[in-house]
């Protein structure tokens, strides 16, 4: 695997620290800002809205633009959005460098997975973006926790000047060891008219329906884990920093699992994942009063959601060959549409006062429509063939590219080389 790679998980890290950090302080948050819970878990839904806006208008305005150019653009923008977070006066200030600092998450997500799987073998997709997604997984092991331990030592704006201090670590990194590329020229310059092609394809909107439904089912919980866990299973504050690495420690060893086997077996590791997601969900529902219940469950679903990102991504990347950057810009978008809409149901069902645990069985509701968006979706690949491709025009030069085989039982050939940025 390439350096550059790994350089971009790094730098994924720290995305994923300021993203996930709230669920460990929100309490103390919403203490300082004078707001309450629900509302500071709008800040969850602030972050994944700007994602979602960010991911195809910036990807769609630096298509002609050097993509290490734009990737450390980016992360710099990200990272004063954090500082201007850590100084936030008020609420709406800081809902607003929330926006701003996901906007910039969104493009560095959705050019650096493009870059990702570019510097890869066609076979080895799902494991570059495992590499990616295992900085989300790092972040909820070390950073997340790391960040509530801020939130009740130091304040919770401690917590924002971690991430922009890692911000940089990061644009060190990108600056020193992603390659640099220069915009293609003639036919292969790319064409936003090419790209948005990818929309006309039904695959294309049921990978996005699977992947925002089972993002919508993890944070519909995870947004409130931190209160679940103090005011339904009464464990103290003290103990959220713990469960959250936990939980960061099943999102690692599913990312690896998932990373490994998604490329020979995608179809079979969406179902799995995404029905124990839905199952360890309608479990912690009916158990969340029970402590030791809702720590183990905790960490199985860490386990569970992240076993299906690398195939999420990579299902994403096969169906839409022709649009790289639009391809990793709508499954960014797909995500982040889950991550607005799952805190916002689980909100509405905190306010209704339905209690934490009917927050687990909504997420476990989602996770059971994810099931039937995939099943749709596999349904709709074996009525095209053993393969999914699109073509953009049959004589585009560069839009012939093969479709990876997502079948355990289906041959596994495809090209060996590297194809450059």
């Amino acid at each position: 695997m390439p350096i550059a790679v790994y350089i971009l998980g790094l730098s994924v890290f720290a995305l994923g620290t300021s993203e996930f950090m709230l669920s460990g302080i929100l309490q103390p948050l919403a203490r300082d800002m004078d707001v309450t819970i629900p509302q500071a878990g709008l800040l969850v839904s602030a972050f994944a809205i700007g994602m979602v806006v960010g991911a195809p208008t910036l990807a769609a305005a630096t298509l002609r633009l050097p993509r290490r150019t734009t990737l450390i653009a980016l992360l710099a923008v990200f990272g004063l959005g954090q500082v201007a977070g850590a100084l936030a006066p008020s609420y709406p200030v800081l809902f607003i460098s929330r926006v701003v600092s996901a906007l910039a998450c969104a493009g560095f997500w959705a050019v650096g997975a493009a870059v990702a799987v570019s510097l890869v073998p066609f076979t080895a997709r799902a494991r570059a973006m495992a590499v990616m997604v295992g900085g989300l997984s790092i972040a909820n092991i070390a950073g997340v926790p790391a960040g509530a331990l801020l939130g009740q030592t130091a304040g919770w704006r401690a917590a924002f000047w971690g991430v922009a201090a890692l911000s940089a670590i990061g644009l060190v990194g990108v600056v020193a060891l992603v390659p640099r590329t220069e915009v293609p020229t003639g036919e292969d310059r790319p064409q936003l008219r090419r790209e948005l092609a990818i929309y006309r394809d039904k695959q294309v909107w049921l990978a996005l329906s699977a992947t925002a439904l089972n993002g919508a089912a993890v944070f519909a919980l995870f947004s409130y884990l931190s209160p679940l866990l103090t005011d339904t299973a009464g464990l103290a504050e003290s103990w959220v920093p713990t469960v959250l690495a936990l939980f960061g420690v099943g999102a690692l060893i599913g990312t690896y699992i998932g990373g490994r086997i998604a490329d020979a077996h995608l179809f079979p590791t969406l179902f799995g994942g995404i029905a124990a997601s839905t199952v360890v969900l309608a479990v912690l529902a009916l158990t969340a009063h029970n402590s030791v219940a809702a720590i183990a469950l905790s960490l199985m679903l860490g386990v569970t959601a992240f076993a299906t990102a690398p195939a999420l991504n990579a299902r994403m990347f096969n169906v839409a060959n022709a649009a790289p950057t639009l391809a990793g810009a709508t499954t960014t978008a797909a995500f982040n549409i889950g991550n607005t809409l799952g805190p916002w149901l689980g909100g509405l069902v905190i306010s209704a006062h339905w209690g934490y645990p009917a927050v687990a069985l909504t997420g476990a509701a989602l996770a059971a429509a994810a099931v039937l968006a995939t099943g749709l979706s596999y349904r709709a690949q074996r009525s095209a063939g053993s393969t999914s491709r699109l073509v953009a025009s049959s004589d585009e030069p560069g839009t012939h590219e093969p479709a990876a085989h997502e079948m355990a039982a289906e041959d596994r050939s495809a090209p060996a080389g590297t194809k450059r940025l």
